[in-house]
């Protein structure tokens, strides 16, 4: 859904930031600036412990949904 100010930012060359981790990890694969700056190493690094970090949180069981769907089952 675009909101009104977003065609302003477009105008202004505003980009949005990711909307979920896993978008960040791709966009900063895709970044040749972020590797030359963090060097070959700490970049594969970095890149696998936010990768570990997403996992985690996706298999992570909230409160709401323990609290929402426990009593159904």
């Amino acid at each position: 859904m675009r909101r009104k100010c977003d065609g302003e930012r477009d105008a202004r060359g505003i980009g949005s930031l990711p909307g979920s981790l896993g978008e960040a990890i791709s966009c900063t694969v895709k970044s040749e600036r972020v590797k030359e700056t963090l060097g070959d190493h700490i970049f594969e690094k970095f890149i696998s412990n936010k990768k570990s970090e997403r996992d985690r949180y996706r298999t992570n069981v909230s409160d709401y949904e323990l609290e929402r769907y426990l009593p159904i089952l």
